[in-house]
């Protein structure tokens, strides 16, 4: 490929990038991570009324307000992060806590005994050195899968933020070894270049 072509091709997917942002800005969303979700909710319909949702690494909250749309009018959405994030919303309810404290599990549990659904957007802060980014994230995979273990009801689904990489498959098999059924999507509102894709998992098995 010549260095014009490339260019050209890097202009255009950063073109792409921006639609999603503008969109979201246009929409009211506070992330265009709101788009991923979006997508994997037309795919897999893992999110209906009246559902429990719990929302790992939910700020700045893109994926709660996709969450409220599908949840109402009787369903709730918990989200946790170590951030704060702002959402008023009567079936929305924020834990400012770290998915790694067993505090968090608690407090978790204590406003709802299971769920219907658990998301996991969870990311480190990023050091740039993917080897050791991939660890850490994986690390939070983890802990996400294990929370989804204690909170989901026999037949949930969860959903994981993955970077891809050398452990990716033996988290990959953790997940399958849990639930009956196990999709790996890449969103379009992904950056193509990125490591990141995202862990469908349904039916889960108890």
């Amino acid at each position: 490929m010549s260095e014009g072509l490339s260019l050209k091709k890097r202009w255009i997917e950063k073109r792409k990038r921006d639609q999603f942002y503008k969109k979201a800005r246009e929409l009211g969303y506070k992330s265009r991570a709101a788009f991923k979700l979006k997508e994997i909710q037309r795919r897999f319909k893992i999110i209906k009324a009246g559902y429990r949702v719990l929302d790992l690494g939910a700020a700045p909250g893109g994926w709660v307000q996709v969450s409220l749309e599908h949840v109402k009018p009787d369903g709730s959405v918990v989200g946790v992060d170590i951030k704060d994030l702002k959402i008023v919303d009567p079936n929305f309810i924020y834990i400012k806590g770290d998915v790694k404290e067993e505090n968090t599990l608690t407090r978790i549990l204590s406003i709802h005994s299971q769920y219907d659904v658990v998301l996991s957007d969870l990311s480190p802060n990023l050091t740039g050195i993917w080897s050791l980014d991939h660890e850490r994230q994986i690390d939070l995979c983890y802990e996400a899968l294990n929370i989804s273990s204690k909170v989901l009801r026999r037949g949930g689904s969860l959903v994981l933020k993955v970077f891809d990489g050398p452990r990716s498959r033996e988290f990959a098999e953790a997940c399958k070894s849990r639930f009956k059924k196990f999709y790996r999507i890449k969103p379009k509102a992904s950056r193509k270049k990125s490591s990141e894709m995202y862990f469908v998992c349904l039916v889960f098995k108890g």
